[in-house]
């Protein structure tokens, strides 16, 4: 069974954020997704009163505070440090891959240029995780 996912979305790009909510809206599945713009709004979102989310996506390249900045202080919370995290960015450096493994992502997707590969990334991604046994904190 398939499970509706609460999905933090931490990007900094509109055209980016809007394709991903117009993925989502394609599916059969209705997920809810959190926007923040950078690590520190996701940060604020994640240690406030509101319910955790189920994973979240996560963009290297952002302003205030970059993805892998994000990372070090996720992984290093200790409620936090559970939630699964999948980088989601245009970056194919292997240096930045590496990092992010080392951090204890648990999954690394590189944005593809044509929208219809977009889509078959992302819905195979959010297929995975809607079936998997996430752990709630």
């Amino acid at each position: 069974m398939r499970n509706k996912l609460k999905i933090l979305l931490i990007e900094d790009d509109m055209i980016e954020v809007m394709k991903l909510n117009r993925t989502i809206s394609s599916t059969e599945l209705s997920h809810e997704v959190i926007e923040a713009k950078n690590g520190e709004e996701a940060l604020t979102f994640l240690r406030s009163d509101k319910a955790l989310p189920d994973i979240i996506l996560l963009d290297l390249n952002m302003p205030k505070m970059n993805g892998i900045e994000f990372l070090n202080v996720l992984k290093n919370d200790e409620v936090l440090k559970y939630l699964p995290t999948i980088i989601l960015t245009t970056s194919a450096n292997q240096k930045d891959i590496l990092a992010c493994y080392k951090s204890g992502i648990a999954g690394y997707i590189i944005k593809p240029l044509k929208y219809e590969d977009y889509v078959i990334k992302l819905k195979s991604l959010l297929d995975y995780w809607s079936l998997n046994e996430l752990i709630k904190t």
